[in-house]
């Protein structure tokens, strides 16, 4: 399965103005990209920020998804975290005074907003990708490893499974996990996922991004119903290529959201997702 890689874990953030503090001030990721959209997309997903560490051509990225009007998304027990290697984002928390716990020698776990945790290697990585693995739980080790042998197989940022007692809980926070591979494979990968009888979450489709490239994508769900998402790797690249205003656009699109205003000028509370 050569030509596959991991791409990004997609996020559902209820505060963007805080959550975007932590990912770029404390984790010390950049802006790759802002897209909004007025309606969601065919791939079930609306407005959005990529953030990335190093180099976004070929390191994992964080996708952080906003909906106007949502204040906050109930956690599950699915997603266990993701761990960086990064001595910078140890000592920019330090400074920033935001709270961290030595859970084993060297490693720090972090909160961002919304409770989704990270663990900080206090070391860094001069050529390779600073994220080391996404931890997601499961509740049949062995089932999640055949399906994940079958389908996902990439050296590159290393997808952990992490079994637990009982049923998996993505509650409304569930995120979703992306990879890329050659576009010809992708309707093989669908024809396979359907003779296993697996979930296809969105068959085969062409997402347009108005001015951008054309990228076509398969949504999967693992046994425990983990959304994973395939994405043809050529047009991806095009796709993800780091737009030089991205940053400025999600600070005029922050500085311009008055939904909070809004929801407390008439006593509202945001919805909860």
């Amino acid at each position: 399965m050569a030509g596959r890689r991991a791409l990004h874990f997609v996020f559902k953030v209820g505060n963007r103005f805080q959550t975007t503090h932590f990912f770029r001030d404390v984790l010390g990721m950049k802006v790759l990209r802002h897209e909004e959209f007025e309606e969601g997309c065919k791939a079930a997903c609306n407005g959005y920020d990529i953030l990335y560490l190093k180099s976004p051509d070929d390191h994992f990225v964080a996708e952080l998804t906003y909906n106007y009007g949502i204040g906050d998304y109930k956690l599950g027990n699915d997603f266990m975290g993701i761990t960086l290697a990064s001595s910078q984002a140890v000592s920019n928390a330090r400074k920033l005074e935001w709270p961290l716990s030595e859970v084993a020698e060297g490693v720090f776990e972090i909160e961002a907003p919304g409770g989704y945790k990270f663990y900080l290697q206090n070391r860094s990585l001069l050529q390779s990708d600073p994220v080391l693995k996404v931890t997601l739980a499961v509740s049949d080790l062995q089932k999640s490893l055949h399906y994940c042998i079958n389908s996902l197989l990439s050296s590159q940022c290393k997808l952990e499974l992490q079994g637990i007692k009982g049923a998996v809980d993505h509650a409304a926070a569930f995120g979703r996990i992306a990879f890329s591979c050659p576009h010809k494979e992708l309707p093989d990968l669908e024809d396979l996922m359907k003779k296993e009888n697996q979930t296809i979450l969105t068959p085969l489709v062409s997402l347009d991004t108005p001015g951008k490239a054309t990228v076509q994508v398969v949504i999967l769900a693992d046994p425990d119903g983990h959304e994973i998402c395939f994405v043809g790797d050529e047009a991806f690249r095009e796709l993800s290529k780091m737009d030089p205003e991205g940053s400025k656009l999600l600070d005029d699109a922050m500085a311009a959201d008055k939904s909070d205003e809004w929801f407390a000028q008439r006593n509202k509370p945001k919805a909860s997702g």
